[in-house]
This record gives structure tokens, sequence and C-alpha cells, in this order.
């Protein structure tokens, strides 16, 4: 089933705004500058202009049907006419177990977040989130080691949300 790329910008845009919308319902927190608010209204506002640039078709000349070649002689088969085999039971063992992984991810986090703290447990997320994906080794253990600092920097000093220490001190608490 294919969905019409002005619907889906029109589902982003209305769910942008009413995410700006209760994001701006929130209380301020007096004497500091970002309060809860902040964060709902920058998401909410993002996902609009998302929703606008995909109803407005940017981007739409960048994408080419996608073949998939099925022979060493160079012919090849439409997308929509593959085997029906690799969409199946086979086709998820091989690769659709990928979806599982950011659920995973977040019970994760959940689980052990409190007894590793956060600076295990999102490096140990990210590293198996972005092989999953196709990273190579080298990019996903780089990823890993800093994205977690960049992630709870923006956490700890501006937001001033608290992530669990655990077993890893914080160099600037």
């Amino acid at each position: 089933m294919k969905v019409s790329d002005r619907l889906t910008g029109l589902i982003l845009l209305m769910l942008g705004a009413a995410t700006y919308y209760g994001g701006s319902l929130l209380p301020p927190v007096h004497g500091q500058q970002v309060g809860p608010d902040v964060f709902p209204m920058v998401i909410g506002a993002s996902l609009a202009i998302c929703g606008l640039l995909i109803i407005f078709g940017v981007g739409r000349t960048f994408e080419e049907e996608e073949k998939v070649v099925v022979t060493a002689d160079g012919a090849v088969l439409e997308v929509d006419a593959l085997d029906k085999e690799a969409r199946g039971v086979r086709g998820f063992f091989q690769h659709g177990w990928k979806v599982l992984i950011p659920p995973g991810a977040l019970f994760f986090y959940y689980f052990a977040s409190e007894k590793l703290g956060f600076w295990i447990t999102a490096t140990l997320m990210i590293l198996a989130l972005s092989r999953s994906q196709g990273a190579k080794w080298k990019g996903a253990i780089l990823l890993s080691l800093f994205a977690p600092v960049f992630v709870h920097l923006v956490f700890y000093k501006l937001l001033r949300v608290p992530l669990p220490e655990g077993l890893l001190k914080f160099p600037w608490a």
C-alpha cells in the first residue's frame, strides 16, 4: 500500500502543530530561560516544518525508482516482483529483526541505566543500534564514544535534567 506524500506531510504537520501546542501549555520554570516547554515546542516546530516540506515536494526529485539486479548479465527486476520468500519468514530472519533493536534498546536503558549509569548504557545502545543499521566497527565505536558525551552535556548543562551516574562519575558534575 502506498500513501500519498501530501497525506504523510499533512499528518506530520498536524502532529507537529499538536506537539507545539501541547508544549506551549506547559508552565515555565521561574528564573530559568529553558523550561519543560522548550523541548516539545522545538520538536513540534521541526515536525511541522518537515511536514510542510513533504507537502510541497521538496527533495522528491532526488528519489530514484529502486531496481534490483538479479542476474550476472544485468537483467533488472522491479522491486514489486521480488520473490515472496524473501519477504516472508525467511526474509524476517535475514533482515527484519532489525526493527526489534530500537525498542530493545529502550527496554535495556530502562532496566540497566540505574545500575550501569548513563555513560555505559548509552554507549552500548549506540553501538548496538549503529551496528544493526550497517555501520562499520570503526564508525560505530567512534559514534558510541562521543555521542553520549554530547547528549549528556545537553541534558545536564542546558536542560538541567539529571541522568543516572551509575559506575562512572561525570567529569563536569
